[in-house]
Formats: C-alpha cells, sequence, structure tokens
C-alpha cells in the first residue's frame, strides 16, 4: 500500500469512526495498525504473504469438528449459523445462540475472550457495563480440556475462511490482530 492509498485509507476509517461513535474506535485503531504494519514492512519489488496465510498456519483438528458437532451444534447450527433472530432477546432475555460463520459478532473478540466463554459460559458477559444482556450459553470448562475448547475454537475460524470486514480486511486476520493482546491461556487457565 502506497502513502497515498494509507492516506485515503485512514480517511475512510475517520468516516467510519464518525458514523459508528467510539464503540468502533478501538476496532478502527486496530484495522489501521494492521494496515500500517502491512504497508511498512513492504519493499518495492516483493510481495507479502496473503492476509490468511499469516493468521492461522495450524488447520483445524478433526477433533475440533468432532466437538463442534457434538457439543456445541445442538445451539449454533451444524454450519455454525446460529440460530434465527439471535440479536433479538427471547422472552426469557436470553439471546438465541449467535452465528459462529463469520456471520455474526464472534469474530470480533479475541482468542482469550472467546476461550472464557466457552470454558465460563456466556455469563461473563453480563453485568453493569451491559445492563440488557443476558446469555444462554452454559459453561463447557468442567466438560471439555483446554485442548478441547482450543481445538474447536480453531474450527470454529475456519468457518471465517474468505470473508471480509467491511474495511476489506479479512475477519481472520482482523481478528487474529485483536488477539495478539488476549491469547488463548497458556494452560487450562482461564
Amino acid at each position: 500500500m502506497d502513502n497515498e492509498g494509507a492516506y485515503s485509507e485512514v480517511a475512510r476509517l475517520r468516516a467510519v469512526v464518525a458514523r459508528t461513535g467510539w464503540c468502533a474506535a478501538a476496532f478502527v485503531v486496530a484495522l489501521l495498525a494492521v494496515a500500517a504494519s502491512i504497508a511498512c514492512s513492504s519493499t518495492p519489488g516483493t510481495s507479502n504473504a496473503t492476509p490468511d496465510s499469516r493468521v492461522s498456519p495450524t488447520p483445524p483438528s478433526r477433533t475440533g469438528q468432532e466437538t463442534f458437532t457434538s457439543t456445541c451444534a445442538a445451539c449454533h447450527g451444524d454450519t455454525g449459523q446460529g440460530q434465527p433472530n439471535w440479536h433479538i432477546p427471547k422472552e426469557d432475555g436470553t439471546l438465541p445462540a449467535p452465528p459462529l460463520n463469520g456471520e455474526g459478532h464472534t469474530w470480533h473478540h479475541p482468542d482469550g475472550f472467546l476461550y472464557r466463554v466457552v470454558s465460563q459460559g456466556g455469563r461473563i458477559q453480563e453485568g453493569p457495563g451491559v445492563p440488557d444482556f443476558k446469555s444462554g450459553m452454559p459453561a463447557f470448562g468442567d466438560n471439555l480440556s483446554h485442548e478441547e475448547i482450543i481445538e474447536v475454537l480453531t474450527y470454529v475460524k475456519s468457518l471465517w475462511s474468505g470473508k471480509t470486514s467491511r474495511s476489506g480486511l479479512s475477519i481472520s486476520e482482523s481478528q487474529a490482530f485483536v488477539s495478539e493482546g488476549d491469547p488463548f491461556p497458556a494452560s487450562g487457565g482461564g
């Protein structure tokens, strides 16, 4: 990306922040950092690897898909499509299971956060900061090992292949960037 292209991307992203508010600002800053990193790492006459080639060099294991099918698909769907109207609370106030295939918001969250949601349940998202949020996501930390949780999340991330964000970056690359500050835990801790 040349300097002129980087400046126009910055201007475009500033316009996005102006339209979407402060919540998107953190995401936009992350995208700017990724764009700058890519632009600065380029040298004339060379080509960089594609964004997806840097994100997850390890393909999802068969175990991750099997665990997803046996543990997650009942709520999130066989292909991670989620439940209908996943963003509208049910009568009891809980939200239906969101899509995990890149069509929802899962890719906005870092690996560590996703690990904690699977391990400890969606209740970790509830609180005074989000007064109208009520999750029906159960905790799986007692039923799945540390490795199984990572394998199922790696499988979920494979469902995002080829999908891009509004900025044009792959959602896998965007999610990998936000995960730098909150990666999967090194061991069974959460």
